[in-house]
């Protein structure tokens, strides 16, 4: 059994405003654990915290801002030992590939790549010093198994979840002797804001509620990677082992479809 989240214990999430954030929030909160929870909505972090204001601090930030998180770095100290960090903070944005703009490849990565880095500048010294005491310390990345099928408009976001999920696993191995671990989270479709603007079939979508309890369930048992639902992510899984050629076709007729679907319902 997994010595993670047996105990009460101190949690710092990014991307707390909304969606798998938000509804892993509420989950944390209910098992008694105390939280730093970040995003860029003051009001919606508030409205959050005042839940369990005795166990949930708001930490208003930019994740991609060095100094929101500098700020951020002085509340998780006040909290006591960090224990987990939840790197979920993160953006979605497709590319029309008819006016193809690099500004959409950079948004993507800036915020889902740069901005997880960056919140370890403050969150793996605190991890360390935890560890240093004997405790557990895990750091978690929400990336998506999106990456793992090269679908049609996603060059941007596909792009910078495969790093972040490349950057999870390395950090893994170089943290491995120092006692931290690292959980990778590949969600599916998640019903949330962004997903919301999706104007494509998701199949398999889960609500976001559903999603926390399996990150939360995944990390109490002590999987270091966690991906669902099963349905789906054997799915891509599957098609991803194909050969390269097969996939390149497969993937050229579905990004044909999509486009031809656009067009008619434009």
């Amino acid at each position: 059994m997994s010595d993670r989240l047996q105990e009460t214990s101190n949690i710092w999430i990014t991307g707390a405003s909304s969606g798998i954030g938000e509804s892993v929030t509420r989950a944390l909160a209910r098992g008694g654990h105390r939280l730093v929870i970040t995003g860029r909505r003051k009001g919606a972090l508030d409205e959050l915290a005042s839940a369990a204001p005795d166990r949930i601090t708001a930490a208003a930030a930019d994740t991609t801002s060095k100094e929101d998180l500098q700020g951020v770095a002085g509340i998780l100290e006040d909290n006591g030992d960090l224990n987990m960090v939840i790197l979920n903070a993160g953006t979605c944005d497709y590319l029309d590939v008819a006016n193809y703009r690099s500004d959409v490849i950079e948004k993507n990565i800036h915020t889902n790549v740069i901005g997880t880095a960056r919140c370890l500048d403050i969150a793996l010294p605190a991890l360390r010093r935890t560890r240093a005491k004997g405790k557990p310390a895990t750091i978690v990345i929400v990336s998506s198994s999106a990456w793992w099928f090269p679908f049609g408009r996603a060059e941007g976001y596909g792009a910078s979840k495969a790093a972040l999920s490349y950057f999870a696993h390395s950090l893994r191995a170089d943290l491995a002797a120092e006692g931290i671990d690292v959980v990778v989270v590949s969600p599916g479709f998640v019903k949330t804001p962004l997903t919301d603007r999706n104007d494509f079939p998701m199949p398999f979508l889960v609500s976001a509620e559903d999603a926390a309890e399996r990150i939360v369930s995944g990390l109490a048992r002590g999987h270091n990677d966690i991906a669902f639902p099963k349905r789906f992510t054997w799915m891509l899984k599957v098609l991803g082992a194909l050969p390269r050629p097969l996939i390149d076709r497969m993937s050229a007729a579905m990004a044909r479809k999509s486009n031809s679907e656009q067009e008619n319902s434009g």
